[in-house]
């Protein structure tokens, strides 16, 4: 076996059970885009016409009329707003985020103003767009979204993700209803979701994609929809996407993940994925002070993940300790921790190589073992992880 090339350059072997995180570096790279990258990298290409072809490639897999590649989601965010606000006026794509025209509202329900690293409605204000909130962050009405529309409204953002609030809130369908009565168009933020058809089902306009989540593509955004949006979202790589902007490599590797989307084998992927899942359960279960459920994914991703709740007297650890054991231990296991405080975390079986889901087990079995052993319990304060987490930040790259 030859040398893992992250202890050569210094740095941990981590095995991923969080899941398609852009901290971790998202995804496994399928094959087919590797080698696409790997084909094109040393030739030249004229970008828009490359660009075109991905567009045909995205709209047969997404059922939209166009699309392009760009440099993330959260990319694809910006450039979808400032295409609403802009149109294909050049002029006024120049000077954003100054903005030109006076429409330039973009309704957001509060609960889905969410961080995925960064906050949602920070990828709308670098287009120049005035964030709108509509309704509360556990209640939005359709009055809300009704009167919250204005001669000035642009554009209306829809974020599906696993952090947004889950209940009391406007469905896709509902939200575009009322959009589409006022002529406002619809911009869904799919970052992270497996189906790439559903959301332009059901009446978005525009719907973005990360390329290297799911998808198993390079580091990228996907922009599909109706042609006229999708046009003057890719004409803002003359203003603020030159920033966004990506290579010829990222393209052809998008393409290609895209293409070989179509024939992987979905089925034998979760059925090797439930094994890990399985294999994680038997490890847990009789254990004291743990409990493991395999759970669906919250917004239907066809997928399971695994919940490990933890009793602290019982188990003589806390969640949030034993995840952070985890991820000192050798090798590290960086779990899925975003709601850690109420005592569980997640295991996350699609990111795995071969033989890394025995590696999770026993560790997992090794610090619990080492938790019950323990005199005392091993609780520290949770507030000090997310001190710890930006003490670290601010002393990059020390």
């Amino acid at each position: 076996m030859s040398e893992d090339i992250r202890t050569s350059i210094g740095l941990r072997p981590v095995i991923n059970v969080s899941g398609t995180m852009t901290s971790l570096g998202a995804s496994i790279v399928v094959p087919e885009a590797i080698a696409a990258m790997s084909s094109i990298l040393p030739q030249f290409v004229e970008v828009n016409d490359l660009q075109r072809k991905a567009s045909a490639v995205i709209a047969r897999l997404t059922g939209g009329e166009a699309g392009f590649v760009t440099a993330s989601c959260s990319a694809g965010i910006s450039l979808a707003v400032a295409g609403a606000i802009t149109g294909n006026n050049l002029l006024a794509i120049e000077k954003l985020p100054d903005v030109v025209p006076g429409k330039n509202e973009v309704l957001v329900q509060m609960g889905h103003v969410v961080s995925y690293g960064a906050p949602v409605d920070q990828a709308i204000r670098l287009a120049g767009g005035k964030v709108v909130l509509v309704g509360q962050a556990t209640s939005t009405h359709r009055f809300h979204m009704e009167h919250a529309i204005t001669e000035k409204t642009a554009a209306a953002v829809y974020v599906v993700s696993h952090h947004v609030v889950d209940y009391g809130l406007l469905n896709l369908n509902e939200f575009v209803e009322i959009a589409h009565a006022k002529g406002v168009p619809v911009i869904v933020d799919a970052a992270s979701e497996y189906d790439l058809r559903i959301f332009l089902e059901q009446g978005a306009d525009v719907v973005l994609y990360s390329g290297h989540k799911f998808l198993g593509g390079p580091t990228s955004g996907i922009v599909a929809g109706k042609k006229e949006l999708v046009r003057n979202a890719f004409l803002q790589n003359m203003g603020i996407g030159r920033g966004m902007k990506v290579g010829k490599e990222s393209i052809f590797g998008v393409m290609a993940a895209l293409e070989a989307w179509e024939k992987r084998d979905h089925a034998g992927i979760r059925e090797r994925e439930t094994s890990y899942l399985n294999l994680w359960k038997r490890t847990l279960d009789g254990r004291p002070g743990v409990t493991a459920l395999i759970e669906p994914d919250p917004t239907n991703n066809p997928l399971d993940r695994m919940r490990v709740i933890i009793d602290t007297d019982e188990a003589h650890i806390t969640a949030w300790d034993l995840a952070d054991a985890l991820g000192r231990g050798s090798p590290p296991i960086i779990v899925r921790d975003h709601e850690v405080e109420h005592r569980y975390f997640y295991l996350d079986p699609c990111n795995l190589h071969p033989g890394q889901e025995k590696i999770v087990a026993s560790r997992l079995a090794e610090e619990l073992d080492k938790a019950r052993a323990s005199n005392e319990i091993i609780a520290t304060p949770i507030e000090n992880r997310s001190k710890r987490r930006f003490e670290g930040v601010l002393k990059w790259p020390d």
